[in-house]
């Protein structure tokens, strides 16, 4: 090498080693994010407060908080709708850098469920269990700070994910009255929803169901405060013990629109704050305080001018002050756009936000892109009308409840082919059996035509528009894309080869002219004769007739309340022409509310209401029919006479159902009712007030006894009556039930507990207290049929 060569080797050398250095810190790999015991969300190589999982929530929150840019903070407070709604991809695409949610989001919501018809990750289900966590390690590992996302989903009759377990609706679950079939129905819509990824569910519904015109009664447990406070609790532990949220909806007083209309209204409820307290806060009141369900969502109605969703008032001094509640408020769809669109208290978006973040909504859930929330978010803090303290604590409230999820420990499935073990598996399909069971009510059985003997029958007819219908037996808030049997295909697989069976359509639901056809009388068309006269024609040749009538999803569900409560269509006509051929026959109801069937009272032998029972709807109508089951499932709604004594519900003041000689007076069928196929003897009933004045509780005892040959299952009830009160209350309070299996024969002693706040009276200062005085303890077989009494002074 020449000395030239050798000059210039030494003056490069140094140069190109400073080169190097300088460009070195570009190729220095990242810290790992993925830590021993922790994440590094915030990627800076060291473990900040909010990541260390053995620091208390409030300060992993306050710590999180304080690292957080206005544009994150906003990004925490709304919903992303999910695939098919608002997001547009099934995965993280390159595009979702420049999104709104590159900042982060509260929650995705529905996504990946096969709702909206694309089941291409909703099944098989571990297949869903790995979308959402390539979905959460983008949020985790593309987002400054790496807050994970709460994917949050409906559960109002079973999860609401393609084949998951189909239960019966609440109304349904309410006629059970078994507070252990509802847990362990919150458990299963709780267990699969964790192992497809799912950390927070809409369920249960706690409204309290008083006007059967209304189309969301069939999604309510009933319409009392207590068994909805009872089953409603149960519901929401059974949820949560799998360590995911359980969103109760919808607060408040959302489930007594004015005439039982919903949909455009506002639902402008005209409830007292007694009665508002009474019964239309007690279910949330049990669920928060005793239940600790960690969500609710806020209703779009107004209560006395003011809408919920901007209500301090409610969100906030009842539901957080008085109730204590600590998880995070989502509102009811379109609630916040609600306040300028319709109830016109708020000048725009911006204004609107201002109002629900103060009053108390944590995240607004809307079927729109969330972008449009947030810029209204970011106008008003920018304008100075939203204080940042008010953004800072609903963040507050939301980064809390993921704390507590422990997505900021374990923010992914760990073994995703659980799910595939887990959802609708065989214990589940036995459970949605049982509540099937448990939900139907016999309402009628003259000369005890049931169970029938099936080894007897040659000829059966099936008549009736719910007779195959599969359509309206699922619901947008329960499973999708499942399958349900049938009452035909039920009928037919429980039925011998032998037996013939006939089938006629009869009419269809609704007829061309309805809703009108609800006050107007309309010609039938000649396709409407001909189908009802077909219909005659089949049944006039069976043994035995099963007529299956009711709703579907044009008569019940949300936005579908009613003006009238007799079967819609011309099914009226199809039940007289029937009930004329004087054969064996039974109704079967399937719907969502309480009929006004007094011609059918009168003239049908067997009346069976199913309600919407889910998957084994005809499976477990057949075992009913045919003796293999023994119904005891009761009335968690009454039934009225006419639409005309509307409102008339359980409970009721005194002499509430009215006097006057010109009216009709009763329920066709009162609440707590429902027969068996055996009899039951209820005794000897005793109640210890020893330990009220030390323990505040009182013990009822009484024996119940089977006393017909078959094994049965009875709801005994308990109600009380305070004999003098400082304001008027309600004539009869349901304070106890427990449902009892009975072998033929066999005799059990039951005890229910009294709490001294089971006498509770919302006074004449609106305190709740338990007044000293006599009490009238009741047992009963039904709110009217009651067996035993005693007496007692508190």
């Amino acid at each position: 090498m020449s000395a030239y060569h050798q000059m210039n080797k030494k003056l490069l050398l140094p140069s190109l080693l400073c080169a190097l250095a300088a460009i070195l810190p570009a190729f220095k790999p990242k810290p790992a994010l993925y830590q021993d015991g922790w994440i590094d969300f915030n990627k800076n190589g060291k473990k900040d407060i909010y990541e260390d999982p053995t620091k208390p929530i409030a300060a992993r929150v306050n710590d999180l908080l304080g690292q957080m840019t206005m544009e994150e903070k906003t990004c925490q407070l709304t919903t992303l709708y999910g695939y098919g709604a608002v997001l547009k991809d099934h995965l993280p695409q390159p595009g979702w850098r420049d999104s709104v949610w590159k900042d982060g989001i509260a929650n995705i919501d529905e996504q990946l469920t096969g709702l909206r018809k694309d089941t291409l990750y909703a099944f098989p289900y571990s297949a869903h269990a790995k979308a959402l966590n390539e979905i959460q390690k983008w949020f985790v590992e593309q987002t400054r700070l790496g807050i994970p996302v709460d994917f949050t989903g409906e559960g109002i009759r079973g999860l609401n994910h393609m084949k998951a377990t189909y239960f019966p609706a609440q109304l349904g679950q309410g006629s059970s009255f078994d507070k252990d079939l509802v847990a362990k129905i919150g458990n299963v819509i709780g267990r699969e929803a964790k192992t497809l990824g799912y950390t927070n569910i809409y369920s249960p519904i706690l409204d309290v169901s008083s006007d059967p015109r209304w189309g969301r009664i069939e999604e309510t447990y009933g319409s009392d405060p207590f068994l909805v406070s009872q089953l409603g609790k149960e519901c929401i532990m059974g949820i949560q013990k799998n360590g995911i949220v359980s969103t109760v909806k919808h607060f408040a007083v959302y489930s007594v629109p004015v005439g039982g209309r919903d949909g455009g209204t506002r639902v402008d409820p005209h409830v007292a704050p007694r009665e508002m307290w009474d019964l239309y806060l007690e279910a949330f009141r049990v669920a928060f305080t005793e239940a600790h369900a960690k969500g609710t969502m806020a209703s779009y109605n107004d209560y006395d001018g003011v809408p919920i969703a901007a209500s301090h008032y409610f969100l906030t001094d009842i539901l957080r002050k008085q109730f204590g509640f600590n998880g995070y408020v989502v509102s009811d769809s379109h609630a916040v756009e609600d306040l300028f669109a319709k109830h016109h208290v708020a000048k725009d978006s911006a204004d609107a936000a201002r109002m629900v973040l103060t009053a108390g909504v944590d995240v607004r859930t809307d079927f729109d892109n969330p972008r449009l929330y947030i810029n209204a978010m970011r106008r008003g803090i920018k304008n100075g009308s939203i204080p940042m303290s008010v953004v800072n604590e609903r963040v507050k409230e939301v980064l809390a409840v993921k704390f507590w999820l422990g997505l900021f420990d374990h923010p992914y499935i760990a073994n995703v082919n659980e799910a595939d073990a887990v959802v609708h598996n065989k214990e589940s399909q036995a459970l949605a059996l049982r509540a099937a069971h448990e939900g139907m009510v016999l309402l009628r059985n003259e000369n005890h035509l049931l169970p029938l003997a099936k080894e007897s029958l040659k000829t059966v007819a099936i008549i009736g528009p719910n007779a195959k219908e599969e359509k309206s037996m699922m619901s947008r808030y329960g499973p999708t894309n499942t399958n349900v049997v049938t009452v035909y295909d039920g009928l037919k697989q429980a039925l011998p080869p032998s037996v013939n069976i006939l089938y006629a359509l009869g009419c269809t639901h609704t007829d061309k002219n309805f809703p009108e056809s609800d006050i107007e009388d309309f010609p039938l068309t000649g396709e409407e004769t001909k189908g009802i006269d077909e219909a005659v024609a089949t049944a006039s040749k069976a043994d035995v007739v099963f007529l299956t009538l009711g709703d579907n999803d044009r008569t019940i569900g949300e936005t579908f309340s009613r003006l009238d409560l007799k079967l819609p269509g011309r099914q009226e006509l199809l039940l007289e022409k029937i009930a004329a051929l004087h054969k064996p026959t039974i109704l079967i109801l399937v719907g969502g509310r309480p009929v006004t069937i007094n011609f059918a009272n009168k003239n049908i032998p067997s009346i069976l209401e199913t309600w919407y029972l889910g998957e084994c709807t005809g499976t477990a109508i057949a075992d009913v029919l045919f003796g293999k089951y023994n119904p005891g499932g009761k009335l968690s709604v009454p039934f009225p006479k006419a639409v005309g004594q509307i409102p008339l519900s359980f409970p009721m003041k005194p002499s509430a159902d009215g006097s006057g000689n010109a009216n009709v007076r009763g329920f066709l069928y009162p609440f707590g009712f429902g027969l068996s196929y055996t009899t039951f003897q209820y005794s000897n009933l005793k109640v210890d007030t020893s330990v009220y004045r030390s323990k505040d509780e009182i013990a009822v005892t009484f024996k119940l006894k089977n006393t017909g040959d078959r094994e049965g299952e009875e709801v005994a009830q308990l109600y009380i009556h305070q004999e003098l009160s400082s304001v008027t209350t309600y004539v009869r309070k349901l304070r106890g039930f427990e449902r009892i299996k009975l072998a033929p024969g066999e005799e059990k002693e039951v005890k229910m507990i009294l709490k001294k706040d089971s006498f509770y009276i919302y006074n004449q200062e609106m305190k709740r207290v338990t007044e000293p005085g006599f009490y009238q303890i009741l047992i009963g077989a039904s709110s009217e049929d009651i067996k035993l009494n005693a007496r007692v002074k508190l």
